[in-house]
């Protein structure tokens, strides 16, 4: 149960501002206006742009998994936060964020040919020269992954290889982008080339127009 109780006192100091960003929920991702922030979270609303029963179910599902993706393309900033606090106002939510994962100057790393990556850890499997390998995720996007493999592989850059991985139900072939070797592993940097479905249960793209101009 999200809790709703926030005493002032324990609070961080919060700025406010107007500013855009998005939050992935719900498997879609929504708009916000972010009201107030701070170093530890900030305070944003989710306009009801959506029939009423919609918006309940958002608040319902926030209830159950109140981890979430966000966006602030503003504050160059994306990663992983927790609703700790919703409340239901005449205009839609009202969410209060606590970050939890974060990744920096994003304008260096995110575009809008270039997909939000996020972090996770899986366990998959890539063949590579007919071979079977184990892979562990480092992170994934709808665009490609990257994977660490634990053993030194012979590929070559631009390569195709089939892949799988359970946790999001993926397979597919992926062109080899980037190949980094240390003594004892091999890191892989993936592009889809072609996959056997089209959803990314939990990974959003976060397109930085779109979230400006939400």
């Amino acid at each position: 149960m999200i809790n709703t109780i926030q005493l002032e006192e324990n609070r961080a100091y919060r700025k406010n501002l107007t500013s855009n960003g998005l939050i992935y929920l719900g498997f879609e991702e929504h708009p916000i206006k972010v009201i107030n922030l701070s170093l530890t979270g900030f305070l944003a609303e989710l306009s009801d742009k959506h029939a009423e029963h919609r918006i309940k179910d958002i608040f319902h599902s926030l209830q159950v998994s109140p981890r979430v993706d966000i966006y602030l393309p503003n504050m160059r900033v994306a990663g992983e936060a927790e609703v700790v606090r919703v409340e239901a106002v005449d205009d839609g939510l009202l969410i209060g964020i606590e970050f939890r994962e974060l990744s920096y100057d994003i304008d260096n790393l995110l575009y809008n040919r270039r997909a939000y990556r996020k972090n996770i850890s899986t366990l998959g499997e890539i063949v590579i020269d007919g071979n079977s390998h184990v892979f562990t995720t480092q992170n994934v996007s709808v665009d490609g992954l990257m994977v660490r493999v634990a053993r030194v592989l012979d590929v070559e850059v631009g390569s195709r290889s089939a892949f799988s991985f359970k946790e999001l139900q993926l397979e597919g072939e992926a062109e080899v982008i980037w190949v980094e070797l240390d003594e004892h592993s091999s890191l892989l940097g993936l592009k889809y080339v072609h996959l056997e479905r089209e959803m990314f249960p939990g990974v959003p793209r976060f397109v930085r127009d779109q979230a400006l101009s939400a």
